[in-house]
């Protein structure tokens, strides 16, 4: 006795297959017809960013990333994506973006625009609004978009020096190698203040070997002053305070009170 099997046969199966293949490339195909080209998206976007609707205009880059991969507009979109993700505070997103062009076009002619809008976004990240606000409170924030900004500027800097960027990156260093200073002189005082004298001079030290140039310094030569004293290690005070003293006669005046930590740490006009 024969049995029917439930199963079409090998080549019924095949020609199901091929026929819903064809199918849906037809109607790919049919949408990618139905689609503006690259260059109307890219003028769409980029109005949208030039009137600041950001949300708008990320969803057209992102269009036309997806439906034109390949071609001078898609490069200059993934930059203006990223620049819009930064304008419209998705820091992560513009990062994992300019992450992704760096890596694809290394030797793309803007490719040092991408490592200055990174630095940008991490600086951003390391300040945010409260901090521009009361910018006494720097430095008891996380430090790690610090330091994320400084390497990226570090990175355009070293990389290309030529650009156009190079001038305000190696500003902002400045800024951030003084707030990293400044965190470290924050945390020597906190051991001081504890009694852990050691910790004080050893994160003192630090700061005078990191960071030569920045005003910290001066702080950290009295923390290591005060600390040798407090151990009664007089001859290694002695020396320190000797140090200090011209240090202070080759660093110009401070400023008034009322300028703050933020005029401290940012010495430019």
């Amino acid at each position: 006795m024969h049995t029917i099997s439930a199963k079409p046969p090998i080549f019924r199966m095949i020609l199901i297959a091929l026929a819903a293949v064809f199918f849906l490339s037809a109607c790919s195909q049919e949408k990618r017809e139905n689609e503006p080209g690259a260059e109307v998206l890219y003028e769409r976007a980029k109005d949208a960013l030039d009137a600041r609707r950001y949300e708008q205009a990320i969803r057209l880059y992102q269009r036309l990333t997806t439906l034109y991969p390949f071609g001078r507009h898609a490069e200059q979109a993934q930059l203006d994506l990223a620049y819009v993700q930064y304008r419209a505070n998705r820091g992560e997103n513009a990062i994992a973006t300019l992450d992704r062009f760096i890596r694809t076009y290394p030797t793309h002619p803007n490719v040092d625009y991408a490592w200055y809008l990174k630095g940008l976004v991490h600086y951003s990240d390391a300040l945010g609004f409260l901090r521009r606000l009361f910018p006494d409170q720097i430095i008891d924030r996380d430090q790690t978009s610090v330091r994320l900004a400084f390497n990226d500027f570090q990175e355009l800097t070293q990389r290309y020096p030529q650009s156009r960027y190079v001038a305000d990156a190696r500003q902002r260093m400045v800024f951030l190698r003084n707030t990293m200073a400044e965190y470290e002189i924050s945390v020597a005082r906190y051991y001081f203040r504890r009694g852990v004298y050691l910790g004080a001079i050893n994160r003192a030290e630090y700061v005078i070997e990191m960071y030569p140039n920045a005003p910290a310094k001066v702080d950290a030569l009295e923390i290591m002053t005060e600390s040798y004293e407090a151990l009664e290690l007089n001859e290694l005070a002695a020396d320190t305070r000797q140090v200090l003293e011209l240090n202070l006669e080759d660093t110009p005046q401070p400023e008034p009170e009322s300028e703050g930590l933020f005029k401290k740490l940012w010495p430019f006009n």
